[in-house]
């Protein structure tokens, strides 16, 4: 079984959040399953400077009005899984993020950007571009929504289509005027289609024709069906509703396992914890904290946004303080939000430190080294860095919602003696609630055996990637039949030519 695995991030080449994680993790954990799957990401800088064993599959001239690029041949660092790079210049070879430059502005021109890489995608799929074709595209979220509209609107066989929604909020939302520039099948632009509300929906076009639909968790697929989660697309998933599953996401724990970490001062694991009061006080050390393995350590590693709940948590970042917890925080996201958390490090030096920008060193160690991991949302598809939170030790206070109702069970009192706590969870989106959660949390703290008996339940945790693979084979098998099909009579009339675009 042969699958195109196409999305924007892909850890260690480029990653701006979870998304890249989950695309490095999964297709690995695919393979060792016996699918012959193959990635595909844009060629940014970094992508092209770290992947391994380049070379020029194909030279595509003037691509969509784009230029010259490349599709080059490659492999991941890591996990030495094949690769293929769309080395574009004009549209990827740029300073900044992937999405946004350097200032924290969107790229203009993302629409054409994607939509290109979206292009290549499905000629790659068919065989036009390599001496490969796909049984299944996966598609991730809406940078590579268009690929399913692209093929579904070809003549002939084409692969089976599933799409990943890792986040329903962002969609790809581009101004209709922009359509003739994209490529895409001429009566896709209506509300049936990819038109939504006047734009240009990217993820809609995913959602609305690819075959299979998938969610990150199994809660996140029931709420996206609802007026509250749904953002809009409520309607359409729930016209969608047989075709869509939710499977929870993994850790990778060739990675996020403290007991092999090499960015961390000491290594611990669930047998021998001594390690962790070393990376505490290392850490405290480290972030100009009062150095004091006794104290609370509270910890945020999250993107500092609305949806994170993080205006919640500045506000109550003093009462917290005031219950003698320290907190840590490091990420970024609204400028705003940024500026308040860096005012209240200013205002409690040596209790609260704020490190704003993403550093992956930083992340391992500030989860080995804390205590309690703030991690509440206003929506959460899944969350990953709970999951790493639990390995590590370091118990997570959620809010009751998407992946994370999925995977921490609050440590209630029957919860506590029955051995089943992993963490600490709250309902509602409202300061109070949550204070009231993290004071549960801090209290449980000040009672070491019950304390460690839930840190060993969450330390014991298993959110490998094993299980959720299989469970994304077995879609993927539900869709072999067309597959094979589709393989087949491609065979004829699609051999590998080197389109030129």
């Amino acid at each position: 079984m042969r699958v195109l695995f196409v999305s924007s991030e892909i850890y260690p080449l480029a990653k701006t959040g979870g998304l890249a994680d989950v695309s490095a993790a999964l297709p690995a954990a695919l393979a060792v399953l016996g699918v012959e799957i193959r990635l595909m990401l844009p060629g940014y800088p970094k992508a092209i400077a770290s992947a391994a064993n380049k070379s020029v599959e194909v030279e595509l001239e003037d691509f969509m009005g784009a230029g010259p690029m490349r599709l080059i041949s490659a492999r991941t660092p890591d996990t030495a899984l094949p690769i293929w790079l769309v080395d574009c210049p004009s549209l990827f070879g740029r300073s900044g993020g992937p999405y946004q430059d350097e200032d924290g502005q969107d790229w203009p021109d993302n629409a054409k950007r994607f939509a290109v890489f979206n292009q290549v995608a499905a000629q790659l799929s068919l065989g036009l571009l390599a001496n490969w074709r796909a049984d299944i595209v996966h598609a991730n979220d809406w940078h590579s929504g268009l690929v399913a509209a692209i093929l579904a609107g070809g003549c002939g066989r084409r692969p089976a289509t599933v799409l990943t929604v890792h986040n329903l909020a962002f969609q790809g939302l581009f101004p209709a005027d922009l359509y003739p520039q994209l490529g895409l099948p001429g009566d896709s632009l209506m509300p049936d289609g990819l038109e939504f509300y006047g734009n240009i929906s990217f993820l809609k076009a995913g959602i609305t024709y690819s075959d299979r639909l998938t969610t990150v968790s199994p809660t996140y697929a029931r709420e996206i069906l609802t007026a509250e989660y749904g953002f809009g697309l409520e309607g359409l998933l729930q016209r969608r509703a047989k075709d869509l599953v939710g499977i929870r996401n993994g850790a990778d724990y060739r990675i996020w396992d403290p007991a092999i970490d090499a960015h961390l001062p000491a290594n611990f694991n669930l047998q021998n914890i001594a390690g962790k009061r070393v990376c505490k006080t290392a850490l405290q050390g480290e972030l100009g904290l009062e150095v004091d393995s006794e104290a609370a350590l509270a910890v945020i590693v999250s993107r500092i946004t609305e949806q994170k709940m993080a205006d919640v948590i500045v506000d109550t970042l003093p009462r917290i303080i005031e219950n003698g917890a320290q907190c840590a925080v490091v990420g970024d996201g609204d400028r705003l939000l940024e500026r308040r958390f860096e005012l209240a490090a200013r205002q409690h030096p040596g209790r609260i430190a704020v490190r704003i920008g993403y550093e992956e060193p930083l992340a391992h160690r500030v989860l080995a080294g804390g205590d309690i991991l703030l991690h509440p949302a206003r929506f959460e598809p899944c969350g990953l860095t709970q999951l790493y939170a639990m390995r590590y030790g370091t118990l997570p206070v959620v809010r009751n919602t998407g992946g994370l109702c999925d995977t921490v069970v609050d440590a209630t009192d029957r919860s506590v003696r029955q051995g089943t706590a992993t963490g600490f969870a709250f309902e509602s989106v409202n300061s109070a609630d949550m204070l009231h959660c993290i004071e549960r949390a801090l209290a449980l703290y000040s009672q070491p055996f019950a304390w460690r008996k839930v840190q060993r339940q969450a330390m014991a945790q298993d959110f490998g990637w094993s299980e959720s693979a299989r469970h994304y084979l077995a879609l993927y098998r539900d869709l072999a039949p067309h597959a094979a099909v589709t393989s087949a009579a491609m065979a004829d009339d699609l051999a590998p030519n080197k389109a030129s675009g």
